[in-house]
């Protein structure tokens, strides 16, 4: 195909992957990989500066969501559905837990990264929750 007229991207790789770059926005796909085994979850993160889109396409995912200035609150599981859009508001905390067969499409502000990002290290009771949401699932 003409790529002037049409992209055709895929991505079968293990993690996050850009794949398409488009003026202010990004579009990715985030796979299971081991930093993103349960047991090795230890952070959440939070974008200052924008909305984040999540939209499962195969397999589990857990999202976790939690308030507070400094670190995260209290964490909210929320199982996702295949094909819906979650839309993870600005200066939320999250994290996310895969099944190994995860697929997610990920939609965001092209310069998303570390400078405009927030991480917190999760309690341990944030993290045994973590931990036993993957071992019900």
């Amino acid at each position: 195909m003409d790529e002037s007229l049409i992209e055709i991207r895929n991505y079968t790789g293990p993690g996050y992957q850009p794949l398409v770059d488009f003026a202010s926005w990004r579009v990715a796909v985030m796979r299971y990989s081991d930093p993103y085994a349960p047991e090795r979850i230890e952070r959440a993160e939070r974008h200052t500066e924008t909305d984040e889109v999540f939209v499962l396409l195969a397999g589990q995912v857990t999202l976790f969501v939690g308030d507070g200035k400094r670190r995260p609150g209290r964490l909210v599981s929320q199982a996702m559905e295949p094909l819906k859009l979650y839309n993870v508001k600005k200066n939320v905390w999250h994290t996310i837990l895969f099944s190994r067969d995860a697929s997610l499409l990920i939609v965001e502000n092209r310069d998303t990264g570390d400078h405009n990002t927030e991480f917190a290290l999760l309690t341990p009771a944030q993290r045994a929750l973590i931990l036993a949401t993957g071992r019900d699932g």
